[in-house]
């Protein structure tokens, strides 16, 4: 959803009433994306009140008016982020939406015990980048800023993740096979 220039270019000139407008527009989007990430309701309402709370109080920094919905959203990530290590807890997943991802071949059948037991061998910043990137979505970049580290660090992370949870997963799918 596109938001009016005009009111983004208002809400940047110092105006709570077209910053609000703006907020009530994109509201349940960051709700729900905020609910995606720390999986609690009143964790997602918090992580809401204080993107809101910084982007008020940050909006005449904004230079695009026009990328004033991705710029709110980068801040609504990095607070979620920031309640998860709080709870020092990682990124909610779905293991069959990961798996699908990783490129796995149908006949390549594993359960998400498997996935889940591969991924929690994983150090937490190649577990955050991997769910960042193949589940949520987000660019290099955007899990850069994020994270906090710079892009070839993610880089990295998602190359030697990926390579650890194919060797993890298809060592576990050898030792089903002699099992059964």
């Amino acid at each position: 959803m596109e938001q009016d220039l005009n009111t983004v270019k208002r809400a940047m000139n110092g105006d709570a009433e077209a910053f609000e407008e703006l907020l009530f527009q994109v509201e349940k989007r960051l709700y729900y994306k905020a609910l995606s990430y720390v999986g609690k309701k009143e964790e997602a309402l918090d992580a809401i009140q204080e993107t809101a709370c910084k982007a008020f109080l940050a909006i005449g920094q904004l230079r695009n008016p026009e990328f004033f919905s991705t710029w709110l959203f980068r801040i609504l990530i990095r607070e979620c982020y920031r309640l998860l290590r709080e709870r020092d807890q990682m990124i909610p997943y779905e293991e069959s939406e990961l798996l699908k991802r990783l490129d796995y071949k149908q006949d390549e059948v594993f359960d998400s015990f498997h996935l889940h037991e591969a991924l929690s061998k994983l150090n937490p910043s190649y577990q955050t980048s991997v769910i960042l990137f193949y589940y949520h979505d987000l660019s290099i970049k955007d899990i850069a800023e994020v994270m906090e580290k710079p892009v070839g660090t993610v880089k990295t992370y998602l190359r030697r993740a990926k390579k650890l949870l194919r060797s993890e997963l298809e060592r576990s799918y050898q030792l089903n096979e002699k099992v059964t």
